[in-house]
């Protein structure tokens, strides 16, 4: 392996030192290969030909796949410009423009475009491209090479301002009739109205942004699939996740936001160490593909339905989407920043490629020492969800658009309703108080548009321009979780700004009780010493959906309705049961990846039997109990004969995102545990299924919220390496109180000197056997009183709610006599 190295490193020497030797006068040529590119010659091809030169020529030594091509320099454009005299008539035409003037926008950007697709080329530049052509047919053995023709502008992929998709591409292009006719459109693209007016905003002369053109060989992911992934999680600004989009077909229809991908997180870390660190996937609809269309001597795409039963499968493989990881991990640690990048898979050969890399131009710029939060103050009936863009909320009428020539009737501060963007349309898009398109995913046009202008924006809604009415007022939230909600009517929010760097430490650890794995990276931004408390419930509840034994007895099940249900739910999946374990190990592996190295403490799952017959197929298997809160939960069903392979799949879950994922900061802890011999029958349970205590650090706490817990703590201790005080249940079981009664709802209270005397006895206890302990609950936010009695008992972590976790830290600093600082 060592002498392999030292192979493609002296290969890369020797390729670098032949390109500083060819001295080519760059500046005047009209055709540059991408082995004759490197990043530093944005001014000369922009910024796409730039970057794959630059991986070309850097990057396929080290196993990135990059398509063969070449760049039409932006000196090309130039001297068509002036040798045609187009130059002057443009300017002529755009001088003094008003971009916000949608009609004058629209007129002028038409004449300008139009100057262009009417010039002929002069004879020079067209013989070099078509030199430059025929070379490459020569080169991959073809007579009539397909290729990709896409624009890259010199001003293009700044690390402050992304121009992607301000200029046109076009696929499928043979021929050296269709490659000359696409070259004139590209070139012509510098003008649509979208460019002009973005150049505009951001300070770009017109003519000081030139136009190169790549001309690349195509991926035949027509046949396959191809998507985009970005090297930092888009919307939480979390920097150590890929997240990569994917679809059936050509990649335009990913882009343009026409389809709702598949979707994966990829946690680097693991990945690094070689690790299987997928640690969130779900699949998107996928309806539609894109492909070659051979109409006679014209070639051209089309799109075609996807089979449902290719819809209901992933459209690329786990080894796959690892691949991809690597590479945006090997991209990103060459340019050393955050990377937003394009890939293909090739269906006649197999193989991947990367077919575009720029920088990421949002989170990466951001600054990681303010927490801003958006906080819904109201709630309403909700129209329509999809995927939420950002984490802001937005509010205004809503503008129903359908087709471009709409766009004129748009005012600032409405919400843009509509089945997709398109890039036409970004004039009207910096003035919307928020956006909502019943297509698209994450990365397409609507969500990258969205997401730099800092406005929120909702995609993938399905049915959203049905369900909400033109001109009636609405309320876009982006601020609870991935899954953002169109509300009706303008509902109160309110916007939170702190300063992270006033944020003292705390001698008291001030941990985060956590459940939706959905806002983990965002939390992990909140200053915290790891998870206190994740709970497996929240998990089950909302993307398992099914009760586990409905899934191990699937073919038993005499329901049709809840087979039906699913069949649905598990699409894609090999089997039900490694649907419940893969789920469950995403959502928790999740947690662990936002907060690593810190400890995330989960705990197994504590529903009561009601709570449990509510998941689908549950009420075949669970009993109806009276009093469900002092019932078959927690430890005693775990050990149970008629729920331990259930349990086991929970293990199995735990030990995946430990194991294959990497992610060892996992602890787990075991609720409700009544008895010294019920511990014990757990801990053993647990080994049968893979989760052997001291093994692999694992270390497993139990829950303290019964009496008895307390009274043989010193037993608990021999069985257990930490305890996390549960308030709730410990207060209802200390007075005799049941939590779920409003008419004795006034006796409930955790300052009650009989739960405050346990709690003490609990932390000394610990403390005399060396255990870890803390408390998950919210009293010490609530209640100061209760924190400072808490601390001052020594006890080793509080967990908190994450919107109260700032509060507490500053009231906690404030005491210093009381608690300390670190």
């Amino acid at each position: 392996m060592a002498n392999k190295k030292k192979v493609q490193k002296k290969s890369l020497e020797k390729k670098d030192a032949s390109f500083k030797d060819k001295k080519i006068k760059k500046e005047k040529e009209f055709i540059l290969w991408f082995d004759d590119i490197s990043i530093k010659d944005v001014p000369l091809v922009g910024g796409k030909n730039a970057s794959l030169g630059e991986m070309y020529r850097k990057l396929k030594p080290k196993g990135v796949e990059v398509p063969g091509g070449f760049a039409i320099s932006a000196y090309s454009y130039f001297y068509l410009l002036e040798k045609t005299g187009a130059k002057a008539k443009i300017k002529s035409t755009l001088d003094k423009i008003d971009t916000h003037n949608i009609r004058e926008l629209m007129s002028k950007g038409r004449k300008a475009r139009n100057i262009i697709l009417n010039l002929k080329f002069p004879k020079e530049l067209e013989e070099s491209i078509c030199d430059s052509y025929r070379k490459l047919c020569k080169q991959y053995k073809t007579k009539e090479i397909d290729v990709a023709v896409r624009s890259s502008a010199t001003a293009e992929d700044l690390p402050d301002a992304s121009f992607a998709g301000q200029q046109e591409t076009y696929l499928n292009i043979k021929g050296e009739e269709e490659l000359l006719e696409a070259c004139k459109k590209c070139f012509a693209s510098l003008f649509t109205n979208r460019a002009i007016s973005y150049r505009h905003e951001k300070g770009f002369s017109d003519f000081k942004v030139g136009l190169s053109i790549t001309v690349q060989k195509m991926v035949r992911s027509d046949l396959s699939s191809s998507g985009v992934m970005f090297s930092i999680d888009t919307e939480s600004g979390f920097e150590n996740a890929v997240i990569i989009n994917s679809i059936y077909g050509l990649g335009e229809n990913i882009v343009q936001g026409k389809v709702s991908p598949d979707e994966f997180y990829v946690w680097k870390k693991g990945l690094k160490e070689n690790k299987k660190s997928i640690i969130g996937k779900s699949i998107g609809s996928k309806e539609i593909k894109m492909i070659y269309s051979e109409d006679g001597a014209k070639t051209q795409t089309k799109d075609i339905k996807v089979s449902k039963s290719d819809q209901d499968e992933f459209s690329i493989t786990d080894k796959e989407v690892l691949k991809l990881a690597k590479w945006a991990c090997i991209i990103e640690d060459h340019y050393k920043k955050p990377m937003d990048m394009e890939w293909a898979k090739d269906g006649e050969t197999g193989k991947l490629f990367i077919v575009q890399a720029r920088p990421e131009t949002v989170q990466s710029q951001k600054n990681k020492n303010v927490l801003e939060e958006y906080i819904l103050e109201e709630k309403g009936e909700i129209l329509a969800s999809g995927a939420s863009v950002g984490s802001k909320i937005g509010s205004g009428k809503a503008h129903m658009i359908k087709d471009v020539s709409q766009i004129t009737s748009f005012k600032k501060g409405e919400v843009l309703v509509t089945e997709m963007t398109d890039p036409d349309w970004e004039p009207i898009m910096k003035i919307a108080s928020a956006i909502v398109t019943n297509s698209g995913g994450r990365t397409c046009h609507a969500a990258i548009i969205s997401r730099e202008l800092g406005i929120p924006c909702i995609v993938g809604t399905v049915d959203g321009t049905e369900k909400i009415k033109n001109n009636q007022k609405i309320t876009v939230s982006c601020a609870e979780g991935e899954k953002g909600k169109v509300y009706k009517d303008e509902l109160k929010f309110s916007i939170k700004k702190t300063n992270l760097k006033k944020i003292k430490d705390t001698k008291t650890k001030v941990m985060l009780n956590i459940a939706n794995p959905e806002i983990a990276f965002s939390t992990s931004f909140i200053p915290n010493d790891g998870v206190g408390l994740a709970r497996e419930e929240f998990i089950i509840n909302t993307y398992i959906k099914a009760h586990p034994k409905a899934l191990l007895n699937f073919s038993k099940l005499k329901d049709k309705e809840v087979k039906k249900q699913i069949e649905e739910i598990t699409k894609g999946y090999k089997s039900k049961s490694s649907f419940y374990v893969d789920k469950l190990a995403e959502g928790v592996a999740r947690l662990g990846a936002a907060f690593y190295p810190k400890p995330v403490i989960v705990r197994f799952s504590d529903f009561k039997t009601n709570e449990y017959a509510n998941l689908i197929g549950g009420t075949e298997y669970e009993p109806v109990e009276h009093n469900p809160m002092i019932g078959w939960r927690g430890a005693s069903r775990y050990y149970d004969p008629e729920f331990e392979k259930e349990f086991g799949l929970e293990c199995k879950a735990i030990k995946k995102a430990r194991e294959e994922m990497g992610l060892d900061n996992i602890l787990v802890m075991i609720p409700f545990c009544r008895t010294v011999e019920e511990g014990k029958k757990v801990v053993e349970i647990m080994e049968k299924y893979g989760l052997k205590r001291g093994e692999n650090k694992l270390e497993i706490y139990m829950m303290v919220e019964i009496p008895s817990n307390i009274i043989l703590m010193n037993e608990f201790s021999k069985i257990f390496d930490g305890f996390s005080i549960g308030s709730n249940d410990l207060t209802q079981l200390t007075l005799g109180v049941d939590r779920d009664s409003s008419l004795v709802a006034h006796v409930y209270d955790e300052r009650n000197d009989a739960v405050k005397t346990l709690i003490k006895q609990a932390i000394e206890i610990a403390k005399k056997n060396k255990k870890k302990i803390g408390i998950c609950g919210q009293a010490p936010s609530d209640f100061p009183d209760f924190a400072e009695f808490l601390v001052k008992n020594k006890i080793d972590s509080i967990s908190l709610n994450p919107d109260t976790v700032i509060k507490t830290k500053l009231m906690l600093s404030k005491k210093k006599k009381v608690f300390g600082k670190k």
